[in-house]
């Protein structure tokens, strides 16, 4: 019996997920498969406005698209916090990779003794009832260098606490681990479940 029969989830139940990226797609449908649910790819740039938080820029996006769609969906923003930096990239982190790359946060960061980051995802679910955040953080640090092939964005920098690999040096399950990204979604999962037991 998967978790999704033993939670009772309706079999009509789709779940959307709106991105444009593909790894990001993979990642979710990766954690999503161990409970037994199929996600849905809508692949569509969000609708992003310029903000100091995730939060305000994935709850945006995620009604904007809900309004024009009509269907019950899910939208996730995640960013890249380096301690040492003030919380640098944060909510600009997608911006900062296509300008700066991952050698110049290194360049940022050399001579810098402290090296503590952190990963933040924040998902919007959206349906014709409700509107609710999830949140995932992972802990870690700045590599010294690049490493790594596998992962997508700035995984070739970001060592997870209690690791000695980056992100981008570990498959999608073992990344799923310890992942921000896996986090918020598990954290949706579980609340979507609780919400439609059969009756």
């Amino acid at each position: 019996m998967s978790k999704r029969e033993e939670k009772g989830v309706n079999s009509n139940d789709k779940l959307l997920l709106v991105t444009s990226n593909e790894n990001k797609f993979r990642e979710i449908s990766e954690v999503a498969k161990s409970y037994g649910i199929k996600i849905e790819w809508l692949n569509i740039p969000k609708f992003e406005i310029q903000a100091d938080n995730l939060e305000e820029i994935v709850r945006y996006s995620a009604i904007t698209i809900y309004q024009v769609i009509r269907k019950p969906l899910i939208v996730e923003d995640s960013g890249l916090f380096i301690n040492a930096l003030n919380g640098f990239p944060g909510p600009y982190t997608n911006y900062v990779r296509r300008k700066l790359g991952l050698e110049g946060i290194l360049k940022l960061l050399n001579n810098v003794e402290d090296r503590s980051a952190y990963f933040k995802t924040v998902m919007c679910y959206v349906s014709d009832k409700e509107i609710n955040l999830f949140t995932g953080v992972v802990n870690g640090r700045i590599s010294e260098r690049i490493r790594g092939e596998k992962g997508f964005g700035f995984d070739p920098i970001f060592i997870p606490e209690n690791e000695e690999r980056t992100f981008a040096e570990m498959s999608t399950e073992e990344k799923n681990k310890y992942s921000h990204r896996a986090k918020a979604f598990m954290s949706f999962l579980n609340y979507y479940m609780r919400e439609n037991r059969k009756t």
